[in-house]
């Protein structure tokens, strides 16, 4: 997958339909890392479903083609109270999904529960203790506004954290496969 000594960019997508969170990290180590871009996507709600996520993919490819990320982390949903929201979730991400593939980037889903256990040791962190640990981790001089923007810096983090043991994994399996 990556070298130690390359650097990993990898782009976090909290996904949503009105608001979408984005961040995009630049990795040399956990210890040294820069945000290139940090932010939210917003689409209006007035618009048509087609029209709105159209509006998102061009954003985001035009994020990609921008910031050339390695890997992209998104979010993944299990439960939501609200089934609108929840649906409308599942059609960004979907669309994310089938973005990163045809781009030939690696794409990873994180649980909302793995992402708060990555960045501050406790799966069930709320969200200031996230942005806090955000905000350190990053070296920012405030809290990460808006939320939308803070989870998918946590998310990128996640993937961070997480890329050194899942390259471990498939070289493994290729040695293994190999033989």
């Amino acid at each position: 997958m990556f070298a130690q000594s390359e650097a990993l960019v990898v782009l976090g997508i909290d996904p949503g339909l009105t608001r979408c969170g984005y961040a995009v990290l630049r990795s040399q180590s956990l210890q040294q890392t820069d945000v290139v871009a940090l932010g939210v996507m917003t689409t209006p709600a007035t618009e048509q479903l087609q029209h709105r996520l159209c509006a998102l993919q061009l954003d985001i490819e035009k994020l990609i083609d921008e910031t050339q990320p390695n890997a992209i982390a998104v979010e993944q949903v299990f439960f939501q109270n609200n089934v609108r929201t929840a649906m409308s979730v599942g059609q960004v991400s979907g669309l994310v999904l089938a973005m990163a593939s045809r781009l030939g980037i690696d794409v990873v889903q994180y649980t909302p529960s793995q992402v708060k256990s990555a960045v501050t040791g406790s799966g069930t962190a709320n969200k200031l203790q996230v942005q806090k640990m955000v905000q350190q981790r990053l070296g920012l001089s405030s809290l990460p506004e808006p939320a939308d923007a803070a989870d998918a810096a946590a998310i990128a983090l996640c993937h961070l954290a997480v890329a050194p043991l899942r390259s471990s994994i498939l070289r493994a399996k290729n040695a293994v496969g190999a033989k």
